[in-house]
């Protein structure tokens, strides 16, 4: 996602780091982390970039005439190098895919936030609306970004998410999504926060990709800051959300090789924000994750590749499967 736009202003500078300790058990994931970036400074290159806020998000290259195909699902997952999703096929937002099976999260809750819709950018009116996410209002959602070849943020963010639900689902967790392209335009950022707190998640992840510039490279993850304001309370959820996001970012490192974010985040991987709608009005534990830079050349050929998709669905479960089992 582009930090312009509804929910992604320019985040401001944070210097400070972390000021807990990690449990035993993320430190244990933090060590296979380690190893996992140093794969990655071994085989890629970090960008230097300038640490700069990310750029506005350029004109679609797509026919607003043409939807972009976003691939039919497989019930195994695709682990190929195609733009096809795995997982289950495509069901109603806000409801699960399938009846969950018997494993270690039976019982459990995921909410997945696939970030915009692939129908947004031929929706502008509905997606300019502006709607209230507690401290002050907003725009219902946006568009997202695109790599320079065009590949849509939405298109990646389904096809992350249909393969996080299939792994999730084979440990036996019940999963259900804000959207998946199964309707025109949205949901706003609003109603997003409002399906993970109906359907009292146990966690809920948003799943985007960012348009920062060309040297800006790795992911982060985003965590909710402390807010009491309107409609928005998130004290309750402050702590286990950075939780999740310390496992899930742990866990995304160990599978993907990928290094935390050179531009924001002072190295850590994280990041915490206090304007974003989606997770100002959530009441559960709540994270966004960063992929990765669509606008970058060397992110963006991992993004697009279906091989490195799995494995970015992969450390996503895992840090979701290792929150849910603590």
């Amino acid at each position: 996602m582009s930090y312009v736009g509804p929910d992604f202003d320019p985040p401001q500078p944070r210097r400070s780091a972390l000021r807990r300790p990690l449990t035993v058990a993320v430190a244990a994931v933090v060590v296979g982390a380690v190893a996992g970036w140093g794969v990655w400074q071994a085989v890629g290159d970090s960008g230097g970039g300038d640490g700069g806020s990310a750029g506005a998000v350029g004109p679609q290259t797509r026919s607003a005439t043409t939807p972009p195909a976003t691939g039919e699902p497989t019930a195994s997952g695709d682990d190929g190098d195609g733009n096809g999703a795995g997982g289950e096929k495509a069901s109603p937002s806000g409801s699960s895919s399938a009846p969950a099976a018997t494993g270690p999260l039976k019982g459990k809750v995921v909410v997945i936030d696939p970030g915009h819709n692939p129908g947004n950018f031929r929706h502008t009116t509905e997606i300019n609306r502006k709607v209230d996410i507690g401290t002050h209002t907003k725009e219902c959602d946006t568009t997202g970004t695109t790599t320079n070849d065009g590949y849509l943020e939405a298109e990646f963010t389904l096809d992350v998410s249909r393969r996080l639900r299939t792994l999730l689902q084979q440990q036996g967790a019940t999963v259900k999504f804000t959207q998946d392209d199964d309707r025109a335009w949205g949901p706003c950022i609003d109603e997003r926060a409002r399906i993970g707190n109906e359907a009292k998640a146990d966690a809920v992840v948003s799943i985007h990709a960012d348009g920062s510039g060309s040297g800006n490279r790795g992911f982060h993850v985003i965590l909710p800051g402390s807010v009491h304001e309107g409609a928005a309370d998130t004290r309750p959820i402050v702590a286990p959300s950075r939780d999740l996001g310390e496992r899930i970012a742990g866990y995304f490192v160990r599978a993907t090789g990928s290094a935390p974010s050179n531009y924001v985040g002072d190295g850590t991987g994280l990041v915490t924000r206090t304007d974003l709608g989606g997770l100002n009005l959530s009441t559960v534990p709540k994270v966004f994750i960063e992929c990765g830079n669509m606008r970058d050349s060397k992110d963006a050929s991992l993004l697009t590749s279906g091989t490195w998709r799995q494995k970015a669905a992969r450390g996503i479960s895992d840090g979701i499967t290792s929150f849910l089992k603590n």
